[in-house]
C-alpha cells in the first residue's frame, strides 16, 4: 500500500459481511455463502477537511452501497472475479487515487478461518 501523503486521506471499510453465491461446486451454486469484505481506498482530502463538508469528500457510504447491492444480486465461481469486481466499483470514482480490496470466504478450507483474495488499482 502507499504511503500516505500529506493532504491525503484513507478510508478503511471493516468486515463488511454479505451473503451470495460464490464457487463452483453444486452445494455453493446453489445456497448463498458469507463473505467479508475489506476496503481501503486513498483520495486527496484537503478541500474535505479545509471546508469541512461532505461535497468535497469521498462517500464512503454510496461506495458501500454499490458494493453490497453488487455481491448480493450477483453470482460469483471465483474469488478473484468478485473482489476485481468490486475494486472497478471503487475505482470508477475519480477521487480514488488507490485502492485495495480483500475477500475472505470463510470456512473455504476444512482446517482455515479463510480464504481471501487481495486486488489493488491505483492512478
Amino acid at each position: 500500500m502507499p504511503r500516505l501523503e500529506p493532504g491525503m486521506a484513507r478510508i478503511r471499510v471493516k468486515d463488511l459481511r454479505l451473503r451470495t453465491y460464490i464457487g463452483i461446486n453444486e452445494d455453493e451454486i446453489l445456497n448463498r455463502q458469507d463473505v467479508l469484505i475489506n476496503l481501503n481506498i486513498l483520495y486527496p482530502a484537503v478541500e474535505a477537511v479545509r471546508d469541512n463538508d461532505i461535497e468535497q469528500a469521498l462517500n464512503y457510504r454510496t461506495i458501500t452501497k454499490a458494493i453490497i447491492r453488487h455481491v448480493e444480486q450477483n453470482r460469483f465461481a471465483l474469488l478473484e472475479r468478485m473482489t476485481q469486481e468490486i475494486l472497478d466499483l471503487v475505482m470508477a470514482h475519480p477521487a480514488v487515487r488507490y485502492a485495495e480490496v480483500e475477500v475472505d470466504k470463510p470456512h473455504a478450507l476444512r482446517f482455515a478461518d479463510s480464504v481471501s483474495i487481495t486486488l489493488a488499482g491505483c492512478r
